[in-house]
């Protein structure tokens, strides 16, 4: 692909564009911790959530989603859809404790949890495992995906690709330790408009070429029946007992994937960046609405630029589709000049760079504040200036881009994909969630709780895949097994060590119900010890749950509402974009009863 001197402005003008929003910043963020890593506590929701969607937009995201609807169609995209359950759990059961909570980082929270050296080493590794490996693995396979788009779209070898992925993460480093938070935030604002402008424009021309919706929706059809599939690619829902999503499979993501196991950026309980934006925000409410408005815009409004742009790929490039590198036929529907206008290049490898560096900042940005703020600052180095420990958190920030690209070579060189990347996670986790959850509304966990759940679930995912059996989690049956398999034994691993092992000190139980006054029967043994100003819950559990399932409603309704809209089915998709504007409405209504 030839780009043009305007595309080449284009692109130098995006980068400037972000350069001076971090030179902005960059006085207000060298204050203190709190600037750099939180924004002064001060940013209103619509920017941290603007943010959260940003993050989680990447370069690779298109890409999975691409592979995911060529190989199983629309439906395929359930393996991350059914997370909008634990998303609108964080929304209305943790968002307004993790800000009530007061600490820096989800991290931290283990010792106002928790007490003594159980809780300094579960905080202190959690930093540092979480931080820098887990991190680096998030980090390299967003790299990963912007190396195969750098050196497909531009037409370059492997070295030059890998020489501008660097120059880019170098840039992105560089504008994220000058202005911390507030910077990331911003750009992110601008990252995303751009981004979605552009994934938006390249479906619209995708779709055209096809022929339109109608057209489109015939080809498939009868490209799904001349192959003998069970199904459509255009059924928004799996079959059940299909060849590709076994029931087993399926009842696995839809009744246990969604609370059982930990994942960047829908972690049961909310948590990892997501928390960091929570903290980030004004006030209680504030982190409320941002969360909401990060469900909404994550799950209903992004999907579908990304969803019709792959099924014009099975018909535009139906080789590459039927390779096993289709991930990149999202690639080749923009490069083709009788698809996407070429006036248009250079806005979308800005997009593209622009998907990029929104995750890498908050990544780095988030990844330093571990290792800064709960283990370096927590047990290095105590007493320090604020100027110290910003000084620090910039160094943190380079390191791990450093060890971001090791980890970049590590997952090219053995050739893991995006979505074994996923779901290696999703197994890894596989049975802490109960314990992030209830942490909140049960007296009795203890440190030894979660250090147990994390050690076991690990343990055993691991076993089952290594060990005899040899299960894989890259097909959809064994990786139920293995899911299930790790929850149920790490469920009973960690109840039956929380029975052994006494509960934390009384005094430690107080101060964590004055601070965050959760609601619900999990407190009753210590309710009546506190003080009677602090012994009132601030929420109503059942409205809580009330909140929830209508939040469920709205997501579910919006995303497959606009569906039918876009396929033209105008009576469904209306029906269902009005109840989602009733359970907007209903939670709107619920919100404001909260707050007075």
């Amino acid at each position: 692909m030839t780009l043009t001197p305007f595309d080449w402005t284009v692109i130098a003008l995006y980068f400037a564009a972000n350069l001076a929003i971090g030179l902005y910043y960059a006085r207000r963020a060298g204050g203190d911790v709190g600037e750099f890593f939180l924004s002064g506590r001060n940013a209103p929701w619509w920017l941290a959530g603007t943010s959260m969607v940003a993050t989680t937009f990447a370069a690779d995201t298109p890409l999975a989603v691409t592979g995911m609807v060529i190989e199983n169609g629309i439906a395929g995209n359930w393996l991350w859809w059914n997370l909008v359950m634990s998303g609108m759990m964080t929304v209305f059961f943790f968002a307004r404790l993790w800000r009530r909570s007061g600490v820096m980082t989800d991290v931290e929270f283990a010792q106002l949890r928790y007490s003594g050296k159980p809780a300094a080493f579960l905080r202190g590794f959690r930093a540092l495992y979480l931080g820098i490996p887990i991190n680096c693995i998030i980090l390299g396979w967003v790299n990963l995906a912007m190396l195969t788009i750098l050196r497909t779209s531009l037409g370059v070898d492997d070295r030059v690709a890998l020489y501008i992925l660097v120059g880019i993460l170098i840039f992105t480093a560089f504008y994220t330790t000058l202005a911390g938070l507030w910077g990331v935030l911003v750009t992110d604002m601008l990252q995303f408009a751009l981004k979605m402008t552009m994934v938006i424009l390249l479906a619209y021309y995708a779709v055209q070429a096809a022929g339109g919706v109608d057209a489109l929706q015939e080809k498939i059809i009868a490209l799904d029946s001349a192959s003998g599939r069970s199904g459509s690619r255009l059924d928004f829902l799996p079959p059940l007992n299909s060849a590709w999503l076994p029931a087993v499979a399926l009842g696995t993501y839809l009744a246990v994937s969604w609370w059982a196991s930990w994942y960047p950026g829908s972690e049961p309980g909310g948590g990892g960046y997501v928390a960091q934006r929570i903290f980030s925000a004004k006030d209680e409410r504030h982190g409320v609405l941002a969360t909401l408005w990060f469900n909404v815009a994550h799950y209903a409004l992004r999907p579908w630029p990304w969803i019709l742009t792959a099924l014009a790929a099975l018909i535009l490039s139906p080789e590459l589709a039927a390779s096993k590198d289709r991930e990149a036929s999202y690639i080749a529907m923009f490069m083709n000049p009788d698809i996407f206008p070429p006036r248009l290049r250079g806005f979308m490898i800005a997009g593209f760079a622009a998907a990029y560096m929104s995750t890498i900042a908050t990544h780095l940005n988030w990844g330093a504040s571990y290792v800064i703020n709960d283990f370096y600052r927590a047990f290095v180095k105590r007493t320090a200036s604020e100027r110290h420990y910003v000084y620090a958190s910039q160094l943190a920030t380079v390191l791990i881009m450093i060890v971001s690209l090791f980890v970049t070579y590590y997952l090219r060189l053995h050739e893991k994909g995006i979505k074994d990347a996923w779901k290696l996670l999703l197994v890894t986790g596989a049975g802490t969630g109960t314990v992030y959850l209830l942490r909140w509304y049960w007296w009795r966990i203890n440190a030894w709780s979660e250090v147990t759940a994390m050690v076991v679930a690990a343990g055993v995912s691991l076993f089952l895949q290594l060990g005899p059996l040899q299960w894989r989690s890259n097909d959809e049956q064994e990786f139920a097994y293995i899911l299930l398999t790790t929850v149920v034994v790490t469920t009973i691993a960690w109840v039956a060590v929380t029975y052994l092992t006494g509960p934390e000190p009384q005094a430690k139980l107080i101060a964590f119900y004055e601070q965050v006054r959760p609601a619900g029967p999990g407190w009753a043994t210590v309710r009546p010890l506190v003080k009677p100003a602090h012994a009132k819950p601030s929420e109503s559990l059942g409205l809580q749950f009330a909140n929830w399932i209508v939040g469920c409603t709205l997501i579910y309704s919006s995303l497959f509402g606009i569906g039918h809209l876009v396929f033209k089915n105008w009576l469904p998709g209306a029906g269902l974009l009005a109840l989602a504007c009733v359970c907007a409405a209903i939670i709107s209504r619920n919100l404001n009863l909260q707050q007075e």
